[in-house]
């Protein structure tokens, strides 16, 4: 096999490491954050919940970083393309993500009960509509994203921004949000004592059942939607050319994959598994087995959505031979191997300073410690 192709498969998988990690860390945060008024019913409990995630929930963004710098890099095309067709997406992602540090910061400078209910809102909306928006987006690629390129590889968008939030997209982000509300139930329980403890296990069952719901009804919908399949003219080892290829559109294409491989049943059944074990270890007082189990969910689902569209990336449903795969929409393989470089070594630092970062960190974290510190949210 051509070092070309095998570097394109590592950073497919690299890619999808990438995702897992964000959705975790980054989705552990934002699961806390949308949950934080059902958590603290009180604001010094609030801020006993807030004050569990503030040494980590900056230090957790570098993930977006990496997934940002990991496709600009290895994957310029769909960065391209993504970037300019969904700015309008991008953009309510900033945006709802920009006021995340502010009520962080803000929240407690006065103490209006006002002002604290407003800066709550703008918590549960920095959590919420990212998380949302990530499952969209999957949802999304699955159905096919509606561009096209013109003869001098430029770009065109054809649809809509609400046409991105369509039923079965919208059902995506609510399983994304409902496994960011498992994630950030296990945060609180690991950290909480009482009844906030009481309360992020009922809302890490309620979440992780909703999210399993959710996960059967999207793939009963990904059976009989329409998948894409490469019928010709892809070079697995061919430059970023995806103007070469032919692609059919056909419904349950999505599945061909599980059918030739059929071992890959395993990977959407780790999220059944993982789930229910989950709740299960949760509802026995075993949060960090539980927080460690949703970990397993989110590779699960995300596996799930690669292992199904492989070798697609960002297929389009205006042109399906313009769609972007695993083959034609990578860099070049020198680049391709001097990320691989950086990414062994920034990779296992990023893993082992925020390993560190949390067992320094680690503890309890109740009402009465925060009332005494000067210095909390």
């Amino acid at each position: 096999m051509e070092i070309y192709i095998v570097l394109k498969l590592v950073w497919w998988a690299l890619l999808g490491v990438l995702l897992i990690g964000l959705a975790v860390m980054v989705g552990m945060d934002m699961g806390v954050g949308a949950g934080l008024r059902y958590l603290g019913r009180t604001d010094s409990e609030r801020r006993t919940v807030i004050n569990m995630i503030a040494p980590h929930w900056d230090g957790n963004q570098v993930w977006f970083i990496l997934g940002g710098g990991a496709v600009f890099a290895a994957w310029p095309t769909i960065y391209a393309t993504a970037f300019s067709g969904l700015y309008v997406v991008m953009l309510v992602l900033l945006w709802s993500m920009i006021v995340r540090p502010l009520g962080f910061e803000y929240r407690s400078k006065l103490p209006s009960q006002r002002w604290r209910n407003l800066w709550d809102v703008t918590l549960f909306i920095s959590g919420a509509v990212p998380m949302i928006v990530f499952g969209a987006a999957m949802g999304n690629m699955l159905r096919g994203v509606p561009f096209h390129f013109e003869w001098n590889m430029v770009s065109y968008y054809t649809g809509s921004f609400i046409a991105l939030f369509n039923p079965f997209a919208v059902l995506c982000g609510l399983m994304s949000i409902a496994l960011a509300l498992y994630q950030g139930g296990a945060m609180v329980m690991n950290r909480g004592t009482g009844v906030i403890r009481e309360r992020a296990c009922n809302l890490l069952t309620a979440a992780g059942l909703a999210a399993l719901a959710l996960f059967t009804v999207c793939g009963l919908w990904v059976w009989f939607m329409p998948g894409y399949v490469i019928t010709g003219g892809a070079d697995p080892a061919g430059p970023a050319m995806p103007l070469r290829k032919t692609v059919e559109a056909s419904a349950g294409a999505w599945l061909h994959n599980f059918g030739a491989y059929p071992l890959l049943w395993l990977v959407p059944g780790l999220v059944y598994a993982a789930v229910l074990a989950g709740v299960l270890a949760a509802r026995r007082g075993f949060s960090h087995l539980a927080w460690w189990l949703g970990a397993l969910a989110w590779a699960g689902t995300i596996g799930t959505v690669g292992a199904a569209m492989f070798p697609f990336l960002m297929p389009s449903s205006t042109n399906p031979g313009h769609s972007l795969t695993v083959w034609d929409a990578s860099s070049s393989a020198t680049t391709l191997g001097w990320m691989l470089v950086f990414t062994a070594i920034f990779i296992p630092i990023v893993a082992i300073y925020t390993s560190w970062a949390f067992w320094v960190m680690r503890g309890k974290v109740t009402p009465e410690q925060i009332e005494h510190d000067e210095h909390a949210y």
